[in-house]
């Protein structure tokens, strides 16, 4: 084949002018601006407000213990006017719907209120509050805390215009840094001996500790890392002794100290609990919110990651590394320029300070293992990133548009005269049909060996005359990928080109392709158009088609979640979101097989006590003579034994706690006499369950009848049908992970609609903080498709 300037292997090429392609002309679909949502829609309270996820349970219990429900606001009176029987609602705002929190004060909940000011604490920038109203006539004063009202960005005109400018105002506490260490004294032992360590050689030491029982230890890299680090550390002062070998270290006293003060936290009290979640909810009120374009919008990722030894993911080279305590210094600051700066924590002082509006993150700061840039960005249920996310699957729906073209256009340029062409061909189609991520150049001495298309080596790929080929490489987070598939009649010839003598194991499988050069060609047809936008796309693409098909028109909701579980693993496979079989997988399974028979047991109960009333039943229904599956004698024996059991813990449990109520309000407590004679009820019940057992028949209970018993039968049935279905369903996910491709990859919208047009509750498909954070694909149409 002949070179041209462009087709010479990348790392031949030094000063030689990459030939310039003069881009088609490209046609851009017109955006259909949404109507502005002229009606104020009522307010609802959601995670995402900064008041209410603060002190809204708290409230909720308060008001639930004294008025039931909470109050609607009376009107503002006027100054001159007098009042008899004033109540503390009654200067409340109109409009405004309150509830009391634990100390007493009023937080207000629908905020509609026109010309009130706001004022704002300069020690709490996050919190949007009305003017304090007084009580007449008394010192006591209430502070209302306002929210900030749904607001539709995804309606309103050039939501999805992507300029510049991400926004106008930006006010934020800073960042959360952890606590400094303190030491605790407890001495490891070198040769058997105890050693002293300072406190910045004891935080280190405990690193390790904390982790012996863990399979990090185990590997020969990780220790090296640690040893080297923390030999480093101990050089630091003379007061540390002298260690030369890692085997000769005994951190067990460190180690036992640790678990021993795991288990003090659990058996904390109430109270301790309790303060502690009070003092985390003090943190998430000053760092969790910030202010962005006059509303309150939650932070994400507000800490500071504390020190620690680097994990890594599979073998990675710097793993056991020590991962060092970040300071203020190292820390860059981006806010508004109106904005109040945050002051650092004390004797420390901001690395910098910008007020750049065209990125979205807070701080960012660089980490010393990897020297990885770590940003703190706003939470995933933020405007932006709502936005962020809206785009990213508009740009694939657009994808659909140019993809019949892309293809005809690859699979013409496999047989091009120029060898770049036809490995940037090839590698469109690998990336096109199989999924696989683009893939950048890594520093192996830095960095996992994690390869994507583009950084294939030739010891990647295995080929398999006519046609298959074997792609066995470690992914993104060391996930090793192993495939076997099948692929066009050219891209196996290429393949077989592109590994040929002289090429070795190690030499790159495209040697005149990069991802940057993939994406320059990809964006001649759409304009952004990425090797990932790909991705994005035929998982949706995927997704709805596998809904389309499977979804049972009437089927229950558990054999539609199940199709949409089976649709949604399809995508899993196709991105390789694998994961290994979790160690509790067979318990689980073993705690659903009981629950069945559990249910088929009741159902027994139920068809004997059909034929314990109506002997007659046994001609006319035949089913209720037979036997239920799984049933075996044994089993039933030891599950009435469990019940009984739990029958009598039931009976103790409530005995004490009557007592102790009984006590609190100064009467006599029950005596240990009608323990014991409640006790005997239940054996009695032992007693009749045996006498059940043997003769087969079972007595039916007050108010029970045929019908009542048949509408019991048919509600088991759908208990029993539902379980199985989630047993397979669990079983068939035990190596597929589903959260990735439902979060990252699958259109939010497609779900949504599937749910409104096959009528499935929208919280049997997405948790409370994915309908938060996809808030914007909720409002759609059960016609919608990707």
């Amino acid at each position: 084949m002949p070179s041209s300037d462009d087709d010479v292997p990348l790392a031949a090429r030094k000063n030689r002018k990459a030939a310039t392609r003069k881009q088609p002309s490209r046609v851009t679909p017109k955006k259909a601006a949404t109507k502005n949502n002229k009606t104020q829609t009522k307010r609802k309270r959601v995670d995402s407000d900064s008041e209410f996820e603060i002190k809204s349970s708290s409230a909720k219990a308060n008001s639930s213990k004294t008025n039931g429900t909470s109050k609607k606001a009376g009107p503002l009176q006027k100054k001159n006017k007098k009042r008899n029987n004033e109540s503390d609602d009654d200067f409340v705002p109109n409009g405004i719907k309150v509830e009391k929190d634990i100390d007493g004060d009023v937080i207000m909940k629908d905020v509609k209120v026109k010309g009130i000011e706001k004022e704002e604490s300069e020690d709490d920038i996050p919190l949007a509050k009305l003017t304090i109203y007084k009580k007449r006539n008394s010192k006591a004063s209430y502070t209302y805390l306002c929210i900030s009202p749904i607001i539709k960005w995804w309606e309103q005109e050039n939501a999805e215009n992507d300029g510049s400018a991400k926004w106008q105002t930006l006010g934020h506490n800073g960042v959360y840094f952890p606590p400094e260490y303190q030491p605790h004294g407890v001495k490891m032992k070198y040769k058997n001996k105890e050693i002293y360590l300072t406190p910045e050689a004891e935080e280190v030491a405990t690193f390790y500790a904390a982790m012996l029982d863990t399979d990090y230890v185990k590997k020969e890299k990780f220790r090296a890392n640690f040893f080297r680090d923390w030999l480093a550390v101990l050089k630091n002062s003379k007061e540390n002794p002298k260690i030369e070998s890692l085997e000769k270290c005994d951190f067990t006293p460190i180690y036992e100290y640790l678990q021993r003060e795991k288990e003090r936290k659990k058996s904390m009290s109430k109270e301790e609990k309790q303060l502690l979640k009070q003092e985390k909810l003090a943190l998430e009120e000053k760092y969790g919110y910030c202010k962005l374009d006059g509303r309150t919008e939650k932070v994400g990722n507000f800490r500071i990651e504390p020190p620690n030894l680097f994990r890594g993911r599979g073998d990675h080279p710097k793993s056991g590394s020590l991962k060092k305590r970040v300071l203020p210094e190292e820390v860059t600051i981006n806010i508004g320029k109106n904005s109040r700066i945050p002051p650092p924590p004390p004797g420390h002082a901001w690395g910098n300070v910008v007020h750049d509006n065209t990125v979205t993150w807070l701080a960012t700061w660089k980490e010393n293992v990897n020297e990885s840039v770590k940003y703190v960005f706003l939470a995933a249920t933020s405007s932006l990133k709502g936005q962020s996310d809206l785009k990213k699957f508009e740009k694939a729906r657009e994808l659909k548009k140019y993809v019949s073209k892309i293809r005809s256009d690859y699979k013409r340029d496999l047989k091009d005269k120029y060898m770049a062409i036809r490995q940037r061909a090839t590698a469109m189609y690998l990336i096109d049909r199989f999924a696989l991520r683009a893939g950048n150049e890594k520093n192996d001495a830095k960095e996992a060996d994690t390869v994507g298309c583009c950084s294939l080596r030739c010891e990647h790929v295995t080929l398999e005359p006519p046609k298959a080929v074997i792609f066995d490489f470690l992914g993104k987070d060391s996930i090793r990928y192993y495939n076997k598939v099948e692929v066009e009649d050219q891209v196996f010839k290429n393949l077989r080109l592109f590994t040929r003598s002289p090429k070795e194991p190690k030499h790159p499988l495209f040697d005149r392709l990069n991802t940057s050069l993939l994406n320059k060609h990809l964006q001649t047809y759409m304009d952004g158009l990425t090797a990932k936008v790909f991705r994005t796309y035929n998982a949706s693409y995927v997704f709805q088609k596998e809904l389309d098909a499977n979804t049972p028109i009437d089927g229950s909701i558990h054999d539609k979640i199940l199709a949409y579980n089976r649709a949604n693993r399809q995508v899993a496979v196709l991105c390789n979101h694998q994961r290994s079989v979790s160690k509790a997988h067979e318990n689980q399974m073993g705690r659903i097989k009981d629950k069945i028979r559990a249910l088929k047991y009741q159902k027994m109960k139920l068809k004997k006590t059909i034929l314990t009333i109506d002997p007659k039943q046994k001609k006319k229904r035949p089913d209720l003579l037979q036997d239920e599956s799984d049933l075996e004698e044994d089993w039933i024996i030891e599950y009435e034994k469990q019940l009984i059991e739990k029958e009598r813990e039931k009976v103790r449990t409530k005995f004490e706690k009557d007592n102790e109520k009984l006590i609190a309000d100064g009467k006599k407590p029950r005596s240990d006499k009608e323990l014991d004679s409640l006790l005997k009820e239940v054996g009695e019940k032992a007693k009749q369950l045996s006498k059940e057992r043997k003769t087969g028949k079972v007595e039916p209970k007050r108010g029970q009848t045929l019908e009542k018993l048949e509408a019991n039968i048919v509600k088991l049935d759908e208990r029993i049908n539902a379980a199985k279905i989630a047993m397979v369903d669990k079983d068939e996910n035990k190596e597929t992970a589903l959260s990735t491709s439902k979060i990252n990859y699958i259109d939010p919208r497609i779900s949504a609609a599937w749910c409104y047009k096959h009528k499935v509750p929208i919280d049997k498909i997405f948790n409370k903080s994915l309908r938060e954070k996809f808030k914007w694909a909720m409002d759609i149409s059960p016609d919608w498709e990707f």
